[in-house]
Parts: structure tokens; C-alpha cells; sequence
């Protein structure tokens, strides 16, 4: 069974960074294409970012791009995303998910796994 575990959320003002970690438990990791959403309060879970085997091909919610980067791992089975400019906008848990398919990464529906979230707080 796949689990993921994301790490390295916190309490972070306004401008500054972070960066997340999502690590996969089976040596598959390299077959899953692998998204980050996230969900603030009161709000849907939206989409984040997609990275595809190979690291061939990554996507960005207009929100984020040109602030954050994903990127990943297959040697050690992890996932990252590199937040930098840090609005309080961001604030919300955010969730790694993994899926064996391509087709509509911004769904978060299509994803087969998840994790169970890491807090992050932007203060303005």
C-alpha cells in the first residue's frame, strides 16, 4: 500500500520561504506522476503543482508560478516544493498525491493516494 508523508510546514512571514517534502514508501516512485494541492480554510482543495515521471514535465497553478518549484527525487523516493515570496494568500494544509495515470493533473479527483497534510501559515 502507498503512503505519503509530507514534512517541513510552519510558521513563516510574509516574503520569506519553505520548502516542502513528500516521501513515497515504495520504490515504485518513478512509475507515479505526483501533485500538491493544498486547502485553506472554509475553501476546496485546489491544485498547486504536477511534476511527471522523468521530471519531463512541470505544471503550476497561475497563482504560484514563478514563486514556487516542484521537483523530485526518484533515487530517494521524494518529492519537493520550493515555496519562496510567501503571500498570506498561501496559508492553507497542503497535501502530496500521487497517481500511476497522466490525463487532468489539476483534478484532484484523478489522484489515487494522498498524504495527510503539513500546515503552513504565511503571516502578513
Amino acid at each position: 500500500q502507498v503512503r505519503l508523508v509530507e514534512s517541513g510546514g510552519g510558521l513563516v512571514q510574509a516574503g520569506g520561504s519553505l520548502r516542502l517534502s513528500c516521501a513515497f514508501s515504495e520504490r515504485t516512485f518513478s512509475r507515479y506522476v505526483m501533485g500538491w494541492f493544498r486547502q485553506a480554510p472554509g475553501k476546496g482543495r485546489e491544485f498547486v503543482s504536477a511534476i511527471i515521471q522523468g521530471s519531463v514535465g512541470r505544471y503550476y497553478a497561475d497563482s504560484v508560478k514563478g514563486r514556487f518549484t516542484v521537483s523530485r527525487d526518484d533515487a530517494k523516493n521524494t518529492m519537493y516544493l520550493q515555496m519562496n515570496s510567501l503571500k498570506s494568500e498561501d496559508t492553507a494544509v497542503y497535501y502530496c498525491a500521487a497517481r500511476a495515470s497522466l490525463g487532468v493533473l489539476t483534478t484532484h479527483g484523478s489522484y489515487d493516494y494522498w498524504g495527510q497534510g503539513t500546515q503552513v501559515t504565511v503571516s502578513s
